[in-house]
């Protein structure tokens, strides 16, 4: 898969996202609303023959890819899709259909009620033009940094919603940890971030291990003769101040997908970090964008996740945290260990009576909390 140096070249048809190419999809909401379509029986065969050959020619399991073709088929000619006229109806039950077999929550069909050009999803090297539209864009979300603070207790708060272009990204990610340098303990939000580039991943990691290289994941993509594997690792040189020696945490969701599961994978398999929250959602497949007709595309998986550490990935069971405990109550009670390890090492005692302060604050807002519910 040649990736461009932009990394991906973005192309917004009306809700539908393709990545050309992509090393792996963030997660979005629920797509925009839009005019559905009427479907006749030619829109629907051109979108089903056009998916099944992606998932032949592309898919990371090809044998996964031939049970899902027999079932799409088995459903047709039982005449599943014949009265099916809706195109909204039609990608959710072709979706729905190809993750019975495969189980793959990154696989789906996606509708667009705009044209999608013929060329997205190409394997290519975006124009200037989408560069310049890409980088408005990345620019504009701040590459996914939502909130950079200090907490009560000199604790570092970060929140971020995508794992988004590392390149322009850098300095952004530097100002994060240059910022929060001086803190005791750093807490990452990652309860609504859809996942990413793993290179970003990699970069943010990066901050948290020493100059000395360490291995993170590896992604094993499909390739004619067989599969290619692309390593990551963490940097030797950053641009920022590194943030080792401290407690990190990580909070965690149902919806936290992908390369965020990726950065909470990595973090907790290598000590490095407490993860607290909920269950992530389950996607360790990488792919890209792929247009099946000018008003249907899919994302395809064409690699799989393997973690150095236990020789496999999240996919269909999402990443466990140490801490359970419902979404909204991960931030209070991290911040609860964090401050209590602050107490347990402080000496001064009017340190100690402000952290006894927070402690006890957040204890009553907790409790107040699980009263109401």
């Amino acid at each position: 898969m040649n990736r461009p140096k932009a990394l991906f070249a973005l192309a917004l048809c009306a809700g539908f996202m393709l990545f050309a190419p992509a090393p792996a999809p963030a997660r979005q909401g629920p797509p925009p609303e839009q005019p559905d379509m009427t479907l006749d029986a030619a829109a629907r065969k051109e979108v089903i023959e056009n998916l099944l050959k992606r998932l032949n020619d592309a898919y990371i399991f090809p044998d996964v890819a031939a049970k899902m073709e027999r079932a799409v088929r088995e459903r047709s000619d039982r005449g599943e899709y014949e009265k099916i006229t809706s195109a909204k109806q039609f990608a959710e039950k072709l979706t729905a259909d190809v993750q019975e077999v495969s189980h793959d929550k990154h696989l789906r069909v996606r509708y667009s009620a705009q044209p999608i050009p013929e060329r997205a999803g190409a394997r290519r090297e975006p124009t200037a033009e989408e560069r310049e539209q890409f980088r408005r864009e990345m620019s504009r979300i701040n590459y996914g940094f939502q909130k950079v603070e200090r907490l009560p207790g000199n604790i570092g708060y970060v929140e971020f919603r995508n794992f988004l272009d590392p390149e322009g990204g850098a300095e952004t990610v530097a100002a994060a940890f240059n910022f929060l340098a001086n803190t005791d303990a750093i807490i990452f939000d990652l309860r609504r971030n859809g996942g990413g580039d793993p290179k970003m991943v990699a970069l943010i990691c990066s901050y948290l291990f020493g100059a000395e290289p360490v291995h993170l994941n590896d992604l094993h993509w499909r390739s004619g003769s067989g599969e290619r594997v692309e390593e990551f690792w963490t940097l030797k040189e950053v641009s920022g101040r590194r943030y080792t020696g401290k407690d990190v945490y990580v909070l965690t969701s149902g919806y936290t997908f992908s390369g965020a599961e990726e950065f909470s994978y990595n973090l907790k398999n290598l000590k490095r970090a407490t993860l607290v929250g909920e269950t992530t959602g389950g996607g360790a497949n990488p792919g890209g964008g792929n247009r099946l007709s000018a008003h249907f595309g899919a994302f395809i998986p064409t690699g799989r996740a393997v973690s150095p550490v236990t020789k496999t990935n999240w996919e269909g069971t999402g990443v466990e945290p140490d801490v359970k405990v419902p979404a909204d109550q991960a931030l209070r009670t991290a911040q609860l260990m964090a401050l209590k390890k602050a107490f347990d090492k402080a000496t001064d005692e009017d340190l100690k009576r402000a952290l006894q302060r927070e402690i006890d604050s957040l204890q009553k807002e907790t409790s107040q909390v699980q009263t109401k519910q």
